[in-house]
């Protein structure tokens, strides 16, 4: 790693972090992922030299990802879709420092698309008194599955996609199920037939697994210091809570369960709790994604996470 790769980030950790960490490029840092600071995207912050890891990074009440690389020490902090854009701060906690340092960054606007779907069960549109005792029963579940941080392992920062498929840009989108609005997309949407296994991109630990009311049978896999990717709509779960998967383990096999207009894989990361982009994780030649088209249930599947409007967006299944 050379020597000026940060050049124009600050230059060590012993100084007060107030100055706005200038953007990697993402072939500045092809070990990490694409860094985009926008809503849903990824800030990565340098935290200066140091021979230890100067601390946790925090951002809102959760925390985030620090490693080495190379000299220096950075942050992957992930960017919740509901964020304002402008001025942001994640904070620096060591035992060395008698109070926090302040990590500021720019949250840089973008305007996500809207989709209109239509699926067949209403319910999944307007639950039930029943559906949402449900729900809410399963929304712990789910963020204690995403808010998952362990230290025992380690991500890794480039995946490969989980299926073949054309991978539709849908992430972010402002859905309307039935006419109504509901919470935007947080995941990629890959179409695959029913029954094409799902691969775990990354070793990881099982963290959750099971039948959920949107998001139908689904899978969350934890790699460590906070990452957590999630695999939704399977026609079938062949893993469970607990099981150490290594890259290449099969999770299930693509389906259309829960809240969609054909089967398809809602796949989701996570950063420090916050959905964030997929593509950002991909490696750059396997990055692009086809446009989203009008509703082709393969191409414009409905997934889960844009929860019922009785459901706050924060809470919400996978998006």
């Amino acid at each position: 790693m050379t020597g000026n790769r940060f050049g124009r980030c600050l230059p060590a950790l012993t100084m007060t972090i107030a100055l706005l960490p200038t953007e990697l490029r993402a072939d500045e840092a092809s070990i990490l992922p694409a860094e985009s600071r926008v809503p849903g995207g990824i800030a990565i912050i340098d935290l200066g030299e140091s021979s230890t890891e100067p601390g946790k990074v925090m951002y809102g009440n959760h925390r985030a990802p620090v490693l080495r690389d190379g000299q220096r020490w950075v942050a992957v902090v992930g960017i919740p879709l509901a964020t304002a854009a402008g001025p942001t701060t994640a904070r620096l906690l060591s035992e060395r420092a008698p109070r926090e340092r302040e990590l500021p960054f720019t949250v840089k606007d973008k305007r996500y698309e809207e989709q209109h779907l239509k699926v067949q069960n209403q319910r999944h549109v307007d639950p039930n008194a029943e559906d949402l005792k449900r729900i809410d029963r399963e929304k712990v579940r789910i963020d204690r599955a995403l808010s998952t941080y362990s230290t025992d392992l380690t991500p890794t920062w480039r995946l490969p996609a989980p299926v073949p498929g054309t991978r539709s840009s849908s992430f972010g989108l402002r859905r309307f199920f039935n006419g109504q609005s509901r919470n935007p997309h947080s995941g990629m949407d890959i179409a695959a037939g029913t029954g094409t296994p799902i691969v775990n991109p990354a070793p990881g630990r099982v963290v959750e697994a099971g039948d959920f009311f949107f998001n139908g049978n689904t899978v969350f896999v934890d790699h460590g210091l906070g990452m957590v990717t999630m695999y939704c709509h399977l026609s079938r779960i062949d893993v469970k809570p607990g099981d150490m998967v290594d890259a290449g383990t099969r999770l299930g096999l693509v389906g259309a369960t829960g809240r969609v207009t054909g089967p398809h894989l809602h796949w989701g990361v996570a950063i420090n709790r916050a959905m964030v982009d997929p593509a950002l994780f991909l490696a750059p030649a396997a990055a692009a994604v086809k446009p989203p088209a009008s509703q082709t249930p393969a191409a414009r599947p409905a997934t889960p996470s844009d929860a019922a409007k009785k459901i706050p967006p924060q809470q919400s299944q996978a998006g």
